[in-house]
């Protein structure tokens, strides 16, 4: 855990680069996300791995962090997937939770404003299946 530590000290604030476009509201993507975690995960001998798995039958995201130097597992997180039968749903939603689970383990600093603006602000446009787990994330 003290490379953990040592990592969310150099961090710092993650910088918010994208803008949800139905919700006017900035968020940092998995892409961004990973920018900034990947040169200190190797500058700490850390790695993480995200395989989809099944626990209980449901479809799950399993997050889990090594060490690489002690080659053992630090920690890990299961986050259940909702049930979504739309195939480009549920990548959202796929990449949607990677991102969360990684500023959860991480502890992260960034402030929630996509996900509760999602929740209460109406789309300025009129479209169809607007999903606020859809926030332009691709794989």
């Amino acid at each position: 855990m003290d490379k953990i530590l040592k990592l969310q000290t150099e961090i710092g604030v993650l910088s918010k680069t994208e803008t949800n476009p139905f919700f006017k509201s900035k968020y940092l993507d998995i892409n961004g996300l990973l920018a900034q975690l990947l040169p200190l995960l190797e500058k700490h001998q850390l790695c993480v791995t995200q395989p989809l798995c099944e626990v209980g039958g449901k479809s799950t995201l399993l997050t889990e962090v090594y060490d690489v130097e002690n080659k053992q597992s630090i920690t890990k997180g299961f986050m259940p997937l909702p049930d979504l039968q739309d195939p480009q749903k549920m990548g959202s939603a796929i990449t949607y939770y990677r991102r969360y689970a990684l500023q959860s383990l991480f502890l992260l600093q960034a402030q929630d404003d996509d996900g509760e603006s999602a929740k209460t602000l109406k789309p300025k446009k009129n479209i169809k299946d607007t999903d606020p787990l859809n926030d332009n994330d691709d794989l």
